[in-house]
């Protein structure tokens, strides 16, 4: 695999890892003034939000929104294939219409154990380019890639072209010793945010007709994720101090936490993805009654009785709807099956369930930038 090493200048966040690519060139980037922090794992402030600006603000990328979504089109569609739903959504706020777009890892699956049907190579071989989150998180489905994808494709890890060796993240369900680190950058926004930044700069370079769009896209999805940001902060910071910490039964939020100063004291599912000991449980028990924490989380992708069994008899509440590649609004409302509510989701769910507010997370607008999404299942 050709490595490439490029600016970051874009995104204003002070990264050093390369841009894992096939193929392709240079990737050219634009200059951006932002107020997007230098260090996304930098913890952040919580501020009195006045809901009136809030709700300005909203209102003016939603106009924004529309006025992208009809833009004129050009002549070239790029065919991108993608992963997990989250990376999906993030590039098809970024492409919108103007490429076509396929989610190869079904929601509601597990990404970590998922193996491509051999008929996923008619995707592959037909894809301008393919986008992979990386870290060991889909190695068969980069096998198939590398298997069956054309010359002039490009193939290109996310998560490795976003943090270095040295910034990841190794903990109960991703062991040093196994070597695989925790995945699940997009977990933080502005790890999302710069997934979104190479979108931006992988379509603009291959299609320069559409590269205003992408851009304006970009520069929409970039202010969301800032309102964003600061909502999950003034929400996480509403829960009691001695009640932020995280027990989940999947190991989602590794990049999460230091953002917003919220401490992951365990998780779980151990590292072969099988359900925990005796002794794991029994130790888990003992952790959750020292610890003194209302809640502890599980994921409906994750079904577990262990979990239930274990807020049972440590006496704290189990809740069960917290996701990180599921997104909500499958079936209807497909304007908000996005990135943006799945974390919008998530953060209510926690924040409400450790004694705090989701009210700060109103201010978001979780409407996909590009409009409803419902052509992604056709593709």
């Amino acid at each position: 695999m050709h490595v490439l090493s490029v600016s970051r200048i874009s995104l204003g966040i002070c990264l050093t890892a390369a841009l894992f690519i096939t193929q392709r060139p240079t990737v050219a980037l634009v200059a951006h003034q932002s107020t997007v922090p230098t260090n996304p794992q930098s913890q952040c402030v919580p501020t009195a939000a006045d809901a009136a600006t809030a709700a300005a603000a909203t209102m003016a990328v939603t106009s924004d929104a529309t006025a992208i979504a009809t833009a004129p089109a050009g002549t070239k569609h790029l065919y991108v294939v993608t992963t997990v739903a989250p990376i999906t959504n993030i590039a098809f706020n970024i492409g919108g219409n103007r490429i076509i777009l396929h989610g190869l890892i079904p929601e509601g699956v597990d990404s970590h154990t998922f193996e491509p049907k051999p008929s996923d190579s008619v995707y592959m071989a037909k894809a301008d380019m393919i986008f992979v989150n990386g870290l060991h998180l889909e190695d068969p489905t980069l096998r198939l890639a590398n298997a069956t994808m054309r010359k002039d494709a490009t193939l290109t890890e996310l998560g490795a072209s976003t943090i270095s060796e040295k910034d990841w993240v190794f903990d109960f369900s991703f062991p040093k010793d196994k070597g695989d680190p925790n995945p699940h950058l997009w977990m933080n926004p502005f790890y999302a945010l710069h997934y979104a930044s190479i979108f931006r700069d992988m379509f603009s370079q291959a299609d320069p007709v559409n590269a205003a769009y992408y851009v304006a896209n970009y520069t929409a999805f970039e202010a969301r994720i800032l309102t964003l940001d600061q909502a999950i902060c003034d929400a996480i910071f509403s829960i009691p101090a001695n009640n932020r910490k995280l027990l989940t039964y999947h190991d989602s939020f590794a990049y999460f936490a230091p953002r917003y100063g919220i401490a992951v004291i365990g998780a779980i599912q151990p590292s072969d993805f099988a359900e925990p000991s005796g002794q794991d449980v029994a130790n888990l028990i003992n952790q959750l009654k020292a610890e003194k924490i209302p809640a502890i989380f599980g994921s409906e992708v994750f079904p577990s009785k262990v979990v239930d069994q274990i807020g049972q008899e440590a006496g704290v509440k189990y809740i069960n709807t917290l996701a990180d590649d599921d997104l909500p609004n499958q079936q209807d409302n497909r304007l908000h099956h996005s990135y943006i509510q799945l974390m919008v989701n998530d953060v209510s769910t926690m924040s409400t369930a450790l004694g705090g507010s989701a009210d700060a997370l109103k201010a978001v607008d979780t409407a996909n930038i590009t409009g409803s999404d419902e052509s992604l299942l056709a593709n």
